[in-house]
C-alpha cells in the first residue's frame, strides 16, 4: 500500500516563482474573492460556491491563477475540461470524453502542473442520489489526492446540493451579489462604450448616479448590464429617472419567486389626509439608504408597525412611502407561506425573505399581521407548531437582518399581536392611527373630491367635515362614492346635499364598535406613538358622571 505523506508545513509554501500576497487583516471581513484565494493557498481541496454569477467567479479565479502562476481549467457538461478563455469550437474537439464527470475528475488527478479547476453546474452530481454514488466516491478520492498538490477544485452552482458523504471534504463559500463599487465600474464601462454617440445622452450628476446605483443593488452584474442597456434603448438616455426601469427588472425577480407580490402603486403622500407625525417620521428617513447616510453613521431603518382603526390609512401609507422613498414595494402575504407538505411552510418563508433581501433596498409590506399571527401561540395542538415556527423565523429575521429591507406591518387588533413582535429592536416605532380629526377630515374631503374630478371649492367642506365626525377615511370616501351614484341616477351634478345625505345615512364603525375602539385607544395611550398631532374622539364617548 502506497500511503501518501501527511500534509506538512513545508507543503504549504508557495510553488517556485509564485508571488506572496500579504495576509489581510483579521479584523476586516474577507471578500468572497479573498476568501477563495486564502482557501486555495491553504490547500482546501474542494470549494463549493453557490451563485448565479459563474462569470464573476471565473474572473476572480483567473486573477488568482495569474497571481499564483497556475493554470485555470473550466469544466461544463457540454464542453468537458477546457482551458479558461479557449474558443469553444476548438476546445470541443480537445475535450474528448471529459464531458463525463468521472473522466473529468480523472483528468484532475492526472494533471501534474499547479492548476485550478472550475466545475460549473456540478450540483447535479453532488446531491444525495443513488445515481451519483460513483461520482461522489471519485470526488472523495480527488479530495484525498489534492491534499499534497498545488491543485484545487472549485464547484459553482446556483443551488446548494451536497451529499452527506461530501460534508467533510467540501468547503462552502458565500459569493454575494455585486456591491455598489461593482455597479460603478460597470456603469463607467457602459458610459465609455456609448461615449461620442450623438443618439445617446448621459446625464448623471453625483446624486443621480448614486440613486441609480442604489436601485441596482440586488441584481447580478449581468442583470444590471441588461437593464442599463434597456434604458438606453427605451429613451436614448441614461439618467436618474431610469430608476423605474431598474425596478421593472427587480419585478421580474419577484414574479419568478411566486411568494411575494410586487405592488406597483401610484399613491403619494399628497393622497393621505392627516397623519402628520407619521409623515414627518417617514420623511426624515427618506435618505437613510444612501451612502451619505451610512458615512454619517446612520443605520438603515428597520421598520414600523401601524396599529389602529380600520380604514384610517394604514395600508395607504405603506403604498405612499414606496413613492416617497422611490423603492420597490413588496407585499408579503403570510397566508401564502403555508403549504401542505411538512417543512414547506418554513422553507417558503425563508425563500420569501431571501427574495426580499435579493432586491434590497426595498419595502416589505405585511398587511394585517395580527390576523396572520393570530394562531401562532396555540399552534402546537392545531397544526403541529407550523405557525409558531413560521412566526419564529420571521421574528429572528426582524432582529438579525442586515439587508436594507424596511418592514411596514399593519394591524387592527392588538390582542392578537404577540409581545415578541412589539419590543424595540425588531421594529423602530409603533404608530397608533386614530380616526381623523376635523381638520384631517377637511383634507380627506378635498383629496377625494379632487381625485374624482370635482373642485372642492364647489362644496361646503366645513358642514361635511362636522357631519362626518367619527368617520374613518375609508367611510368618507365611500360616502362620496355613494353620493356620486345618487347624483348619476338623478342625472344631476354632484353637490353638497348629495354627500350630506349619504353621510347621514351611514352608521360609522366607531359607533357600532365604540367599546372596542375605546379599548384600543386605552392600550395605545403611552404604548404607541400617535400618527396624528392629537387623538380624535368618537361621536359617542363614555364620560364619567359627577354630581356637584
Amino acid at each position: 500500500m502506497n500511503d501518501q505523506p501527511p500534509k506538512s508545513v513545508a507543503a504549504a509554501s508557495p510553488p517556485p516563482g509564485a508571488k506572496r500576497i500579504r495576509k489581510p487583516s483579521a479584523v476586516r471581513r474577507l471578500s468572497a474573492a479573498e476568501e477563495m484565494e486564502v482557501l486555495i493557498r491553504a490547500r482546501y481541496p474542494i470549494i463549493y460556491v453557490q451563485t448565479w454569477e459563474e462569470e464573476r467567479v471565473e474572473l476572480c479565479l483567473r486573477k488568482i491563477a495569474e497571481q499564483r502562476e497556475k493554470q485555470l481549467f473550466v469544466w461544463t457538461v457540454t464542453q468537458g475540461v477546457v482551458k479558461s478563455g479557449a474558443e469553444p469550437q476548438r476546445s470541443n474537439v480537445r475535450s474528448g470524453n471529459t464531458t463525463d464527470p468521472i473522466a473529468a475528475l480523472d483528468a484532475v488527478i492526472e494533471q501534474v502542473q499547479p492548476a485550478i479547476y472550475l466545475f460549473k453546474d456540478f450540483h447535479c452530481f453532488t446531491e444525495d442520489n443513488r445515481c451519483n454514488l460513483t461520482v461522489i466516491r471519485r470526488l472523495r478520492d480527488v479530495a484525498y489526492h489534492l491534499r499534497d498538490t498545488y491543485k484545487s477544485v472549485v464547484i459553482t452552482s446556483p443551488l446548494m446540493r451536497i451529499a452527506p458523504e461530501l460534508a467533510k471534504d467540501i468547503t462552502v463559500v458565500e459569493f454575494g451579489l455585486p456591491g455598489v463599487e461593482d455597479f460603478n465600474t460597470l456603469l463607467d464601462r457602459i458610459i465609455d462604450d456609448v461615449q461620442g454617440n450623438p443618439q445617446v445622452r448621459v446625464d448623471l450628476p453625483p446624486d443621480g448616479r448614486e440613486r441609480l446605483l442604489d436601485a441596482a443593488r440586488g441584481l447580478t452584474l449581468k442583470e444590471a448590464e441588461n437593464v442599463f442597456a434597456k434604458t438606453l434603448v427605451l429613451d436614448g438616455k441614461l439618467d436618474a429617472d431610469d430608476v423605474s426601469v431598474v425596478f421593472s427588472e427587480k419585478q421580474q425577480i419577484i414574479k419568478k419567486s411566486g411568494l411575494l407580490e410586487y405592488y406597483e402603486t401610484q399613491e403619494r403622500f399628497a393622497h393621505v389626509g392627516g397623519l402628520d407625525n407619521l409623515k414627518a417620521w417617514l420623511a426624515k428617513r427618506s435618505i437613510a439608504f444612501t451612502n451619505r447616510a451610512a458615512r454619517f453613521g446612520l443605520p438603515a431603518p428597520r421598520g414600523a408597525l401601524l396599529l389602529g382603526v380600520q380604514g384610517c390609512g394604514k395600508s395607504l401609507c405603506a403604498k405612499a412611502v414606496a413613492g416617497l422613498w422611490k423603492l420597490p414595494l413588496l407585499r408579503f402575504d403570510i397566508g401564502r407561506m403555508f403549504a401542505g407538505l411538512v417543512g414547506s411552510s418554513e422553507e417558503n418563508i425563508r425563500r420569501a425573505i431571501q427574495t426580499a433581501e435579493s432586491v434590497a433596498p426595498a419595502i416589505l409590506w405585511v398587511d394585517e399581521i395580527d390576523k396572520a399571527l393570530a394562531g401562532s401561540a396555540g399552534s402546537a395542538s392545531s397544526d403541529g407548531g407550523t405557525a409558531s415556527r413560521v412566526f419564529g423565523t420571521l421574528l429572528t429575521w426582524l432582529s438579525e437582518k442586515t439587508a436594507p429591507v424596511f418592514v411596514i406591518a399593519t394591524a387592527n387588533d392588538i390582542s392578537h399581536l404577540p409581545a415578541e413582535l412589539l419590543r424595540k429592536g425588531r421594529l423602530d416605532e409603533i404608530f397608533f392611527v386614530d380616526l381623523p380629526t376635523e381638520s384631517e377630515r377637511l383634507d380627506i374631503l378635498r383629496i377625494h373630491f379632487a381625485r374624482r374630478g370635482r373642485d372642492p371649492k364647489d362644496f361646503d367642506l366645513d358642514v361635511l367635515a362636522r357631519l362626518s365626525e367619527g368617520f374613518s377615511g375609508a367611510e368618507i370616501e365611500e360616502a362620496i362614492v355613494s353620493a356620486l351614484f345618487d347624483a348619476f341616477s338623478q342625472q344631476t351634478e354632484l353637490n353638497t346635499e348629495h354627500v350630506r345625505q349619504s353621510l347621514v345615512e351611514t352608521v360609522p364603525l366607531s359607533r357600532t364598535m365604540n367599546e372596542e375602539l375605546n379599548r384600543l385607544r386605552g392600550w395605545a395611550h403611552g404604548r404607541a406613538r400617535p400618527a396624528s398631532g392629537k387623538l380624535a374622539e368618537t361621536a359617542e364617548v363614555t364620560r364619567r358622571k359627577i354630581e356637584l
